[in-house]
């Protein structure tokens, strides 16, 4: 797992461990996602006895976790989270369970503003961000569903109408990165403080979210179909934002060929998950298959190099 916080080129796992450059922080929770899909697509555990080795560096016996804060009310230390669950059940030892329900004792505390948003950080307060979303919902949605704490699905559900609401311009269906209540940030509209530009990998990180919550919520509930039209309105203005030579996405979303904008491979790849998995699980229509295809083949041909044999 090669990371500029975790393992730096030439060292082991066990060299990076002991010299105490990994810290709890989402990337390990998107890392280590991968490999839970991994281990349940291929059925190998190497995957799965991987993401103990990692998390038993940080969890320690009384369940305690390691260079975590919660004093800092960071929504970016919540996502590893779905592993400490994926854990407790495989492994059924109670020190995952345990940092589990403290990172869930932080969204109990987190930070709201007046329209009942999370925070994103304590140091940032009255702001939304649409990568918050997939920080913090898809585990509270696990955890609720393990402890049978239904009630929380409308507060989940809530933060994804609420950041639509105030992120989203009419004009383009887009969702700005940022939104600020308070209005008082230097980046902030000041009629209605969302952010300056659309930014693909935070539209990436709020589809992430949608697909994923959807997936674990109940097919009965009651407010699905809220997170079904958000995903749909979202993706058919992403999709006349694609770029027609490449199939890909800009970092800057709808400024496709202006100077210093390049084509992105990460947002284009949240965007092509969150879209193969809507249309998988029939929560968009098949018509976005061409769309998803164009972005997939676009996506190995513009970012994917092989090395020469």
């Amino acid at each position: 797992l090669v990371q500029d916080k975790l393992v730096k080129p030439g060292q082991t796992v066990e060299q990076a461990m002991a010299s105490q450059t990994a810290h709890w922080n989402y990337e390990l929770g998107v890392v280590l996602i991968g490999f839970e899909r991994l281990w349940k697509h291929t059925g190998d555990t190497t995957y799965i006895q991987y993401t103990k080795h990692i998390f038993d560096h940080f969890i320690q016996p009384d369940g305690t976790i390691r260079t975590y804060s919660m004093e800092e009310y960071n929504s970016d230390h919540v996502p590893p989270g779905r592993q400490l669950l994926t854990l407790y059940d495989r492994y059924k030892d109670e020190k995952y369970l345990t940092a589990a329900t403290t990172l869930r004792n932080q969204i109990s505390w987190q930070p709201r503003n007046k329209a009942g948003g999370f925070w994103h950080k304590l140091k940032y307060p009255t702001q939304m961000w649409l990568d918050g979303l997939y920080m913090l919902e898809p585990f509270y949605a696990e955890y609720a569903t393990l402890k049978k704490e239904t009630g929380d699905y409308n507060d989940i559900i809530n933060q994804f109408v609420w950041m639509e609401k105030y992120a989203r311009d009419t004009k383009t269906g887009l969702l700005y990165h940022g939104w600020d209540e308070s209005r008082l940030q230097r980046w902030a509209n000041p009629k209605t403080g969302v952010s300056p530009e659309f930014w693909s990998r935070s539209m990436g990180w709020y589809m992430m979210a949608l697909v994923d919550v959807l997936e674990i919520l109940p097919k009965n509930y009651p407010r699905r179909a809220e997170l079904v039209n958000i995903l749909n309105r979202l993706t058919t203005a992403l999709v006349k934002f694609q770029d027609k030579d490449s199939g890909v996405w800009w970092q800057v979303t709808d400024k496709g060929g202006q100077d210093k904008n390049y084509l992105e491979s990460s947002g284009t790849a949240m965007f092509v998950f969150s879209i193969a998995k809507g249309i998988r699980l029939q929560y968009l229509p098949v018509s976005f298959k061409p769309a998803l295809q164009k972005a997939y083949d676009g996506m190995i041909r513009t970012f994917v190099s092989t090395d020469e044999k």
